[in-house]
């Protein structure tokens, strides 16, 4: 199988966008998966060359352009949203899903090359009030300094039930079922909880005189590699961790583990083949 590419925390910076499409062109990769965050932040959107609707004006319009390029080498693509996003755009990336140049995935199994892919855009509780991917973790714990799910705003109303009561554990138990996960792929935008991919800078905060955890990850992601052991999960969110802990890559077991989020101007694009997936290389770009 040819070489997969793995993408996150994009944030509608156009320059970097150009640099990937660029790369999937000279590259020709067998599959792209992008971990979610792929909107302008607000203040970006209002003054970027690609303004408008993002997803249907700008990404539709450039991976159809690459696909007219590329023909029968046009990759499959594999796409998540983040918590950045606003979930009003889940409907622009079903739209971009149905026109073929993408697989939207969220909390959806899809199939790369014999591989499961299963793919899922909630993290856990943060201190930012756009709530549409938040979900409570395993319980209805609120780490300090956090913001509940059930505050803060959303462009897609839930229900006062789903918004209390609905966690990442539960969705991952019936997203993954029994399946047999051991050659599988997790596309998931929060890192596990307590390894590289998850350390926030944090460090002694406080908050009502309480310690800031310093690891911002999903304790039921963690739990459901642990009991799963999928081949690879992909990561993005925590932009500073592979800067602070020096690495962009980790293992729970015999699940390994990447992140493509970063915190500097580049693009980082982590290529791995799903054969032997731990002789992955990050390029930033």
């Amino acid at each position: 199988m040819r070489q997969c590419f793995f993408v996150s925390d994009i944030h509608g910076h156009v320059d970097r966008y150009r640099k990937l499409f660029a790369k999937i062109e000279k590259s020709r990769p067998a599959a792209v998966f992008i971990g979610g965050d792929i909107m302008p932040h607000g203040i970006y959107r209002a003054s970027n060359d690609a303004a408008g609707d993002f997803v249907s004006d700008y990404l539709a319009s450039e991976f159809r352009k690459l696909r007219e390029k590329l023909g029968e080498e046009y990759p499959r693509v594999f796409v998540i949203l983040g918590n950045d996003d606003g979930r009003d755009v889940e409907i622009d990336a079903e739209s971009v899903a149905e026109a073929g140049l993408w697989e939207y995935v969220h909390n959806r199994r899809a199939s790369c090359e014999g591989h499961a892919v299963y793919g899922y855009s909630y993290v856990p509780p943060t201190p930012f009030m756009l709530k549409d991917w938040e979900k409570y973790d395993v319980s209805r714990h609120v780490d300090p300094g956090c913001v509940s799910p059930e505050e803060g705003f959303r462009t897609v109303d839930v229900s006062a039930d789903e918004a209390r009561y609905s966690t990442i554990l539960k969705d991952l138990e019936k997203l993954l079922g029994n399946d047999d996960t051991s050659s599988a792929v997790l596309l998931c935008h929060t890192p596990p909880y307590d390894t590289n991919l998850d350390r926030a800078a944090l460090d002694g905060r406080m908050v009502d005189h309480a310690p800031v955890d310093v690891h911002v990850g999903s304790i039921a992601v963690r739990r459901m590699i642990e009991n799963k052991q999928p081949l690879l999960a992909l990561h993005g969110h925590i932009h500073e961790s592979a800067r602070i802990t020096g690495s962009w890559r980790d293992r729970i077991g015999e699940t390994i583990l990447f992140t493509a989020a970063h915190d500097g101007p580049h693009l980082a694009i982590v290529r791995f083949s799903l054969e032997n997936p731990e002789d992955a290389v990050r390029d930033l770009m």
